[in-house]
């Protein structure tokens, strides 16, 4: 289950045509952080009024955050040098990515202005960016909104999967935090901000993995008996 997520979006057209383009390809779910939502976006979103009329409002980008299991962040700077956040997918990748996720899948837009801040990217699971020419590299919002849906449309079968209950956020995070401890315990790498980044690609790695619960807490105890032993070495 695929939702779009806009980020404070400044402009009500923009938030109608995203919502008249959601309906195009066949998506419902709209969440909107704070956003400057006019009857103009309601005369943007033609027959598509229905999906604003839906659509869930929140205060804040982390309460966002909270409603998915997978958190899909949009940039259109992907970035010269490494840094975990700034290593997207494509959209044709995100697609074969997401084909056959069972849970709850967050698509986030940032604002129009600056799009999704570093500090925000920082705490997506995946991040995708559309390819464009070099002279003019980022897009208009809803225009962006459209590409990835399209490419999503593609193939988007919506599972149930009874038997297995998916990680949430909360067990992913704990999963990151027994990492980094066990890091620090290393002390490894002895740069604190090797570390760090350690950390991030690790975050990275298990937000672009299929994890179940039960998958996560078995992968913590050998995490968490380790750095006991180590520990009873110092």
């Amino acid at each position: 289950m695929i939702s779009v997520v806009l980020i404070e979006p400044e402009g009500p057209v923009n938030i109608g045509m995203i919502a008249r383009t959601m309906k195009n390809f066949g998506f419902s779910r709209l969440v909107l952080v704070r956003p400057n939502l006019t009857e103009e976006s309601y005369c943007y979103a033609v027959h598509a009024q229905d999906v604003l009329d839906n659509a869930l409002i929140v205060a804040s980008f982390e309460e966002a955050l909270r409603l998915f299991d997978l958190n899909v962040g949009t940039t259109g700077k992907p970035g010269k040098r490494f840094i975990p956040h700034r290593t997207p997918l494509y959209p044709w990748e995100l697609r074969e990515r997401l084909n056959d996720y069972p849970g709850k899948i967050g698509l986030f837009f940032g604002r129009e202005s600056i799009g999704l801040k570093n500090e925000e990217l920082s705490k997506m699971d995946i991040t995708v960016t559309i390819p464009t020419s070099e002279s003019y590299p980022v897009m208009n919002l809803a225009q962006a909104v459209a590409v990835i849906l399209y490419e999503l449309s593609k193939e988007r079968p919506e599972l149930e999967v009874e038997s297995l209950k998916l990680a949430t956020q909360v067990e992913k995070e704990q999963l990151v935090k027994w990492w980094a401890e066990l890091l620090e315990v290393l002390e490894y790498p002895r740069d604190l901000e090797r570390r760090k980044v350690f950390v991030e690609t690790f975050r990275r790695f298990v937000g672009k993995t299929i994890l179940y619960g039960r998958e996560v807490h078995t992968t913590i105890g050998p995490l968490r008996r380790a750095i006991k032993r180590l520990e009873e070495c110092k």
